[in-house]
C-alpha cells in the first residue's frame, strides 16, 4: 500500500467514526436521554463510571470531564469494587456503565449489589438485548455498525460513539446546572483558561517597596537612577500625594535626551519625560485584560502603572510578567 493510500484510509476511518456518531444521534430515544439527564442533574452524590478494558479507559475520560464541568465523578474499576471498593457507593450516587456487548463479566456480577444499594444505573450498552440493558434504569444505545479496526475487532468506533455520548451527557448538565465561564475556571487554575478567567493584575504586578515611584520635579538623573534600581524599565510619576500623573520608560528617556540641548540638561525634570494621562490598569483588573489592553493598538506599550480607586498608584505590571505567567 502506497503512502498515499495509507493518507486516504486515515481519512476514510476518521469519516466512518464521525458517520457513527451521526447514526447514534438519530437512534438515541429522548425519554431514555431525557431521564439520564434528571438522574444526573438530582444526584446528590457523585457520579460513579464503571467499565472494563477500553470501556474502561472511556469511562475515566467521562468521569474526568463531568467533573471538570461541575458534576463530582469517579471511575471504580469493577474488579476493585468486587473486592472492596463498592463501599465509595451510596445510594445517593448514580452508576454510569459502559460495555459494547453489555455482558461484561465483572460488570454483570456487578448488578445485583449495585440494585441491592438502589443505585440508579445508566447503561452506554451497544447491545440492547444485553442483561446490562435489561437491569439499567436508562439505555442509551451505542451500538455501532462496524468498528474502524480492519479486522473489526479492536473497539474504535464504538469506544469513540460512548465517548461521544458521554461528552454529551456532560455539557448538557454543565448547561442545566448553570456552570459560568468563572465556575469552570475555578476548577482549572493551572490552565490557560482558568488564569485568564482568574489571574488578577494584583497577583503579578510589582507593588509596594518594589514599585519605582518618583516626583513630578524629579531630575533627570533621578529617573535614570529610579529606573535603573527598579530594573523594571520604567518608573511611575506621582504628585505629593501619590496620585499617578504620567509614566516615564526607557524608551521615553532616550527619545527625551536625544532631542534634548546639552545646555537644557541641568533642567530636564521627570514632568517634561514623562507621558502623561498614561493608560493604567487597576488592581481587580483580569490580568488577561491588562495583555489585551497593551497588545490591542497600534503602537504596543510593554508596561502599565496600575492605580486603585481613588487614583493612588500602587505599582506597575510589564507584559512580560504576564507572558511569563502563561497566558
Amino acid at each position: 500500500m502506497t503512502i498515499s493510500n495509507h493518507f486516504s484510509q486515515v481519512v476514510d476511518l476518521m469519516l466512518m467514526e464521525a458517520d457513527a456518531i451521526r447514526v447514534t444521534a438519530s437512534r438515541l430515544k429522548r425519554r431514555q436521554v431525557k431521564r439520564a439527564i434528571e438522574l444526573l442533574y438530582d444526584c446528590r452524590g457523585k457520579v460513579v463510571l464503571i467499565g472494563v478494558g477500553k470501556s474502561g479507559n472511556i469511562a475515566e475520560k467521562i468521569a474526568a470531564t463531568l467533573t471538570s464541568s461541575g458534576s463530582a465523578a469517579i471511575y471504580l474499576h469493577p474488579s476493585d469494587a468486587l473486592h472492596g471498593g463498592l463501599g465509595i457507593l451510596t445510594s445517593n450516587d448514580v452508576v454510569i456503565a459502559l460495555s459494547n456487548s453489555g455482558e461484561t463479566d465483572e460488570i454483570i456480577t456487578m448488578l445485583p449489589y449495585l440494585k441491592h444499594r438502589q443505585v440508579p444505573i445508566i447503561a452506554i450498552v451497544g447491545n440492547l438485548r444485553s442483561t446490562l440493558a435489561r437491569i439499567a434504569e436508562v439505555v442509551l444505545d451505542a451500538s455501532v455498525d462496524q468498528e474502524a479496526c480492519p479486522l473489526n475487532l479492536a473497539p474504535t468506533t464504538s469506544t469513540t460513539v460512548a465517548l461521544a455520548i458521554g461528552d454529551a451527557l456532560a455539557m448538557t448538565l454543565m448547561q442545566a446546572k448553570g456552570l459560568t465561564m468563572d465556575d469552570f475556571a475555578l476548577n482549572h487554575p493551572a490552565g490557560q483558561l482558568g488564569k485568564r478567567l482568574t489571574l488578577k493584575v494584583a497577583d503579578l504586578m510589582h507593588g509596594g517597596a518594589e514599585t519605582p515611584t518618583i516626583k513630578v520635579e524629579a531630575a533627570w538623573l533621578e529617573v535614570i537612577a529610579a529606573i535603573s534600581h527598579g530594573g523594571l524599565g520604567a518608573v511611575n510619576i506621582v504628585d505629593a500625594n501619590g496620585h499617578l500623573v504620567g509614566i516615564v520608560t526607557d524608551g521615553d528617556l532616550r527619545r527625551a535626551l536625544q532631542k534634548i540641548k546639552l545646555s537644557d540638561l541641568e533642567h530636564l525634570q521627570s514632568g517634561s519625560i514623562m507621558t502623561h494621562n498614561p493608560i493604567v490598569a487597576s488592581p481587580e483588573m483580569l490580568a488577561y485584560d491588562a495583555l489585551r489592553l497593551m497588545e490591542d493598538r497600534t503602537s504596543q506599550i510593554s508596561v502599565l502603572p496600575v492605580v486603585d480607586k481613588e487614583g493612588l498608584c500602587v505599582g506597575l505590571i510589564r507584559l512580560h510578567d504576564i507572558v511569563r505567567s502563561g497566558l
